[in-house]
């Protein structure tokens, strides 16, 4: 059973000496309690509360990393039910599926494919994380075969889905160094590969018909010796699937069950395009740690990163650019000086909207803390005197041979203050992004 915050704090040693960050034991008590604190935190506890403690000091949901280097991808580890109480910390896994039974070159043309789903929105870059390797032919070589094909094309993380210990331990034996996830796709050979993840030191994915079935499954992998483990779900029903992923994570985060405190996979079955998006977007959205999907156009593709970006993002920490002066296209001293907010979205949509104009321009990125322009305006981070600041500041008075700026459209009010306070002369621009590139090829 998970100790409260005045359980803890009765083995803390109660010196309110700050160097844990807290401003005393007792508050400090109450994070670790909440799991939003490690007890390493706490440089003065003694040995035998440490170890009376450390079930309490355990992150509620395991930490797996799949691969390694760079780009390995870690999952889990996460303490809150809904992001805007904190924010979610690792994203979860996109993975790719590619099966056995392709030919050779239909599994060349596939692997490319997926290598090149890689994309930039709002300034970060995003992209699908593993490659599931698929024994679906049932034969020890076509799956060996295709794993050899599919490490040697690409760089991305691997995961190895197959019953067949034999397979998968030659497998390993060839991309060992690439720290593969095991997916077991036979429940009874869960122990087979369990011995075989803590031979090769892999995480392990156990198949479960239930939640109890899971919690069996994980005590018994847990005790083979495998720490890192992930619980895949088999049922058609998808919405059943997510009650059941939301139920996990909530007896792991508000009871402390540790048998069903690890990340979720789930395999999206639905046949058509627009209803597997559907069902990965759900599975992103509640809970699972890595999401495997069967579609790998880019159209498909993009919008469940756009939708994981979005929710993994931290809600009380708006994306920002950093604020400076843009420069789009062949800039001379006559190029337009255009000045909005640094928050990334309307940035980027402004810079796109400058791009198809095909007029060469200036933007200025004025601080704003991330706000986008209307609401800077209203919190008073967009205002007269910060832009003509700015214009001393930045340099633009260097770059350009006029002193004339392009304001946007909602904030016009600011346009003869603005005036006042820089000596710069003031255009309006217009309120929505779309109309930039007509403005800009009459601006005069």
């Amino acid at each position: 059973m998970a100790l409260s915050g005045l359980d803890i704090y009765k083995l803390l040693p109660k010196t309110n000496c700050k160097e844990c960050g807290f401003a005393t034991c007792l508050a400090f008590a109450m994070a670790l309690a909440q799991k939003k604190v490690s007890l390493d935190k706490c440089p003065k506890v003694t040995a035998t509360a440490r170890e009376a403690l450390e079930s309490a000091s355990q992150p509620p949901i395991k930490l797996v990393t799949i691969g390694k280097g760079e780009d390995k991808l870690e999952i889990g580890n996460e303490t809150v039910m809904y992001r805007h109480e904190q924010k979610f910390f690792h994203p979860a896994g996109i993975g790719c599926l590619v099966e056995d039974t392709l030919s050779d070159n239909e599994l060349t043309a596939r692997v490319a494919k997926i290598n090149a789903l890689t994309f930039e929105r709002v300034g970060q870059k995003i992209g699908v994380s593993l490659i599931c390797i698929k024994n679906s032919s049932g034969d020890k070589t076509k799956f060996v075969n295709a794993v050899k094909k599919v490490a040697s094309g690409s760089n991305l993380n691997l995961a190895l889905y197959s019953g067949n210990p034999e397979a998968v331990k030659e497998s390993l034996t060839i991309i060992k160094d690439r720290r593969p996830l095991i997916i077991c796709a036979d429940k009874a050979k869960t122990d087979d590969l369990a011995r075989l993840a803590k031979e090769f030191s892999a995480p392990l994915a156990i198949t479960a018909a239930s939640l109890d079935e899971a919690a069996e499954l994980t005590d018994k992998v847990k005790k083979l010796g495998v720490d890192e483990i992930m619980i895949d779900l088999k049922t058609d029903d998808v919405s059943k699937r997510i009650q059941d992923f939301t139920f996990m994570r909530r007896l792991a985060l508000k009871k402390n069950f540790r048998l069903l405190g690890y990340p979720v996979l789930a395999f999206t079955g639905s046949n058509t395009p627009d209803l597997e998006l559907a069902e990965a977007v759900s599975y992103v959205a509640k809970y699972a740690g890595l999401v495997i999907v069967k579609n790998i156009e880019k159209e498909f593709i993009f919008p469940l990163l756009v939708v994981r970006q979005d929710i993994y993002q931290d809600p009380q920490k708006p994306v920002q650019v950093e604020p400076k002066i843009y420069e789009i296209g062949k800039v001379t001293k006559d190029s337009p000086v255009l000045v909005t907010t640094n928050f990334s979205i309307t940035y980027f949509t402004v810079a796109c909207e400058v791009e198809s104009s095909k007029v060469p321009t200036y933007i200025i990125c004025c601080d704003s803390e991330g706000m986008s322009v209307l609401t800077a305006w209203a919190a008073e981070k967009f205002t007269a005197e910060k832009i003509a600041n700015l214009l001393k500041t930045s340099g633009i008075t260097e770059m350009v041979g006029h002193r004339k700026i392009v304001i946007p459209g909602y904030v016009s009010v600011l346009s003869g203050k603005l005036e006042e306070v820089s000596g710069w002369k003031v255009a309006v621009g217009p309120r929505e992004a779309s109309g930039i590139p007509n403005y800009l090829r009459s601006y005069k």
